[in-house]
């Protein structure tokens, strides 16, 4: 018996030991895991701000001030900080993009298995032997792992680096005042660093480390010219290393040490297996290269150089703080423009968007002051309902916020409460109560190499930095960011899918035709007049003879492949179609002259196309006074009758509607919209003035609410007018006369101060005064029916008359040497460096055509 109870005891020991292992993991795991929710929301008890890893660097290349990033200057080129410092090196690799070198382990496969050992790096001896082994190297795949919850700017928090044989995790916060120890090895191009999207990782290193990438093969590049269906690295790695990776563990804060093996294993998987994936895709681009161009010759394109240039393209770019014309517009205007989207009174909407600014700009100079991110000091949804309900005492802004609120609003909660009560109150006020009383070596914001910058930025130049007076509420809607403002414009224009899809036409013989998009050749193929022959990219060839060859009219444009991207800095994020002939003339060449022809339609970067639009629109200047046709119709009135008298004269004075009776189009429309939006809360001195612009229309006599519906549409196309009805959604009840919807145009001929008659149409008169340009005197003309189309309110006017005058003096030739000059102009403006194959200012527009085709000008109809 004695036995058996000393058997029983020595079980249940065991069983209690084993069950205190289980609890003492389980508590260590919830430990772990509670220690990372403090480093992510830290407590809140007494104001205390929490040592952060970012405070013991010695050196911050991207501080927290409003100055521009300061890049790499190499002494051996003496290259200016505003360029790229291994400009020369990218260039090249370029123009002769690199071959990827076969990167086999002696087995001859590049090893998949993970289960090895890996290196941890974190002093700076480990840091020099790895430069020493990586120099030796002729590729290796790297990535990084970002930190950007509790920092400003965002501080890179790890370096994944793999060899052929060996991982190696490299802990750049340990080590960021050395990193640069690794810079001759990234910037060296005899070595190939492999990334998989490294658009940002480019960047990032060069703002931590002004380590800069030359020589990179990025897979998602490679994924991009294979058309794969996916381009995620966790994509890549199923299908080709059959390995799920859990993507969640990216937002994972980097910062802790030690890290998990939970982490430690998703690090190493994204740069390991890289260097394989690299291999697979670079045997698929150079049998595509080969399969591609064994049919036929015409098509030289190099797939795998392709992917080679686009990679190094990135390297190019260039890391820059983004900037804004006062701190915290661009939020401000944001969150406005999301949250408050509903019908307001004027006067709230005014007394909303100067406090959602105030609120804005507090928390920007808070999360430089203090190096958080913006969202870690104060959400925006917190910041609506502030400006909402305006707590009266410093205890129920903490019930109001939508998110526990942060040590940062803990500390200054004082200063936030008497910006929301005092509406007198500026933020340079504000500042100077943070910058006399808190900063101290023992206040709430120390110093630090992230904001001193900044401080001593602040304190002696603030009135030319800050300018925080609002003259009037609606400094926010006229501020706007500029990156606010270009965001948005790439989002709502910017193409949304490739526009070359570089399909190919092969006539019968196997003659290259052309390249163009799937549409055109399901048209082919719909019609049974051509016979697929490839599929990826497709190809046709036609099963009749067409009519002359690109190459025989020396249009070898038409048979260049062209890429997505903008055709003067080579940007390939985004890109809008630019016509660098406007529509306003090309409109209205001859259909012989423009029926399909994209050689004039090339695609730019917003901000590639911002400068071209300008420099068209000083030539169209010039053109109006070559011409003497203003580039907008002067005055319109409405006379009673069945048409509307619309002048075009010349005029210097901007303010002038050219003497008479009438008014501008746009000055009609803009006081109409004014006087129906908010006509019964302006101040009557304005609304009496606007109402002044109208009644010129009208003759004027008075007007009603109808009228005012009225002359909004009045210059306006039909296809304005719908897109205008369904944008504004306004009350358009009106039953509009049908004469006043068809005499929005100009007349088809051009006559000099005589009498013209067009098929039984009103007689037009028009003055032959357009040379002096100090001459208020304008013609006037009656509207024909058959011009209805054309939109009064842009430069289609302008454009039909100069179109005219130039067929009329010098026919078909007139018209191309006008094309020519607009190239000229595009070329002058931008000199763009990435324009396809074939094109040429001196382009000839003139093509054949068949007997039977509707654009053949000798046609009769």
């Amino acid at each position: 018996m004695a036995g058996g109870s000393r058997e029983k005891t020595r079980a249940a020991i065991v069983v209690a030991c084993f069950v205190a292992a289980i609890s003492g993991a389980i508590l260590l795991r919830r430990l772990r895991k509670r220690s990372r929710s403090r480093s992510r929301s830290p407590k809140i008890g007494g104001g205390s701000i929490e040592e952060k890893p970012q405070e013991k660097f010695k050196r911050v290349l991207a501080d927290n001030s409003y100055s521009p990033f300061k890049h790499l200057k190499r002494d051996d080129k003496g290259s200016p900080t505003e360029l790229h410092p291994y400009e020369e090196e990218i260039t090249y690799l370029l123009q002769n993009p690199s071959v990827l070198p076969d990167f086999v382990s002696d087995n001859g496969n590049v090893p998949l298995d993970m289960s090895g050992s890996y290196t941890w790096v974190d002093t700076e001896p480990q840091l020099k032997s790895l430069a020493g082994i990586l120099s030796g190297e002729k590729v290796f795949a790297v990535d990084t792992e970002q930190h950007s919850f509790r920092s400003f700017l965002g501080f890179t928090a790890l370096m994944q680096i793999s060899t052929v044989k060996e991982d190696f995790l490299i802990d750049t916060i340990a080590l960021h005042d050395v990193m640069d120890i690794l810079r001759p090895v990234f910037a060296d191009p005899s070595i190939c660093k492999v990334f998989h999207g490294a658009d940002n990782d480019v960047i990032w290193l060069q703002r931590d480390f002004h380590i800069y990438v030359v020589n990179m093969f990025d897979t998602a590049k490679a994924c991009e010219i294979l058309s794969k269906p996916q381009k995620s690295l966790a994509y890549l790695l199923e299908v080709y290393c059959g390995v799920i990776t859990d993507k969640t563990l990216q937002r994972e804060d980097w910062r802790i040490r030690p890290l998990s093996m939970e982490m430690i294993k998703y690090a190493r998987c994204d740069a390991h297996y890289l260097l394989y994936i690299a291999n697979c895709l670079s045997s698929e681009l150079h049998s595509k290269n080969t399969s591609e161009t064994s049919s036929f010759s015409g098509d030289k394109l190099n797939f795998f150089f392709e992917a080679s240039r686009r990679s190094n393209a990135v390297c190019m770019q260039l890391y820059a703080k983004e900037t804004e014309p006062s701190p915290g517009t661009s939020a401000a205007t944001s969150i406005f423009s999301r949250t408050f989207n509903q019908k307001l009174d004027l006067a709230k909407v005014s007394e909303l968007k100067e406090i959602i600014w105030k609120l804005c700009a507090w928390r920007d100079l808070m999360a430089r002051i203090h190096d958080e991110s913006l969202r870690y000091v104060l959400s925006d949804q917190s910041i609506s309902a502030l400006a909402v309900k305006l707590p009266k005492v410093p205890q129920q802004i903490y019930g109001t916020m939508t998110e526990s609120p942060s040590p940062i609003v803990v500390s200054h909660i004082d200063e936030l409460h008497n910006l929301l009560k005092n509406s007198n109150l500026s933020i340079d006020d504000l500042f100077d109560n943070i910058l006399e009383m808190r900063l101290d070596p023992v206040g709430c914001c120390p110093l630090s190499a992230y904001n001193y910058a900044l401080l001593s930025q602040l304190s002696s130049k603030r009135g030319d930095m800050f300018n925080f007076s609002l003259s009037g509420s609606e400094k926010v809607a006229q501020t706007g960011s500029k990156r606010a403002s270009r965001e948005l414009f790439i989002k709502k224009f910017s193409c949304k899918s490739p526009v070359y899809h570089n399909c190919r036409i092969y006539a019968s013989d196997g003659r290259l035709l052309c390249y163009c998009d799937r549409k055109k050749l399901e048209w082919y193929l719909q019609r049974d007049l051509a016979k697929m022959v490839e599929n990826d990219p497709p190809a046709i060839v036609l099963l009749f003879e067409p009519k002359g060859r690109p190459d025989d009219e020396d249009n070898d444009f038409y048979i260049q492949s062209k890429r997505n991207i903008c055709v003067s800095c080579g940007e390939e994020k985004h890109y809008i179609r630019y016509r660098i002939i406007p529509s306003c003339y090309r409109m209205h060449f001859p259909e012989h002259l423009k029926s399909h022809r994209s050689h004039d339609i090339v695609l730019l970067c917003v901000d590639c196309h911002e400068k071209a639009h300008k420099a068209a629109e000083r030539y169209k200047r010039k053109v109006a006074e070559e011409f003497g046709v203003p580039l907008f119709v002067q005055k319109i009135v409405d006379s009673g009758e069945e048409k509307v008298i619309a002048s075009i004269g010349l005029t210097n004075n901007k303010n002038s509607n050219g003497g008479g009776k009438g008014v501008s189009p746009l000055h009609l429309r803009t006081a109409a919209m004014a006087l129906l939006r908010h006509g019964s809360s302006m101040p009557s001195e304005r609304r009496d003035q606007l109402m002044e612009t109208v009644k010129a229309y009208y003759g004027g006599r008075e007007v009603s609410e109808k009228d005012l519906e009225s002359a909004l549409l009045v210059g306006m196309n039909p296809n304005e007018r719908r897109r205008f009805g369904k944008k504004k959604g306004l009350p358009l009840t009106s039953d509009y006369k049908s004469t006043t919807l068809i005499k929005n145009g100009f007349p088809s001929n051009i006559g000099n101060g005589e009498n013209h008659s067009d098929n039984g149409h009103n007689n037009i008169s028009y003055s032959d005064n357009h040379d002096n340009n100090d001459s208020s005197e304008a013609c006037e003309v009656g509207v024909l029916e058959s011009d209805r189309r054309l939109s009064l309110l842009g430069h289609g006017p302008h454009g039909k008359l100069v179109v005219e005058q130039l067929l009329e003096k010098y026919g078909d030739e007139g018209i191309l040497q006008f094309c020519q000059k607009w190239r000229e102009i595009f070329v002058e403006a931008l000199q763009p460096q990435f324009l396809p194959g074939g094109w040429n200012i001196k382009h000839s527009g003139k093509r054949d055509f068949g007997d039977y085709s509707v654009y053949n000008p000798t046609k009769k109809v």
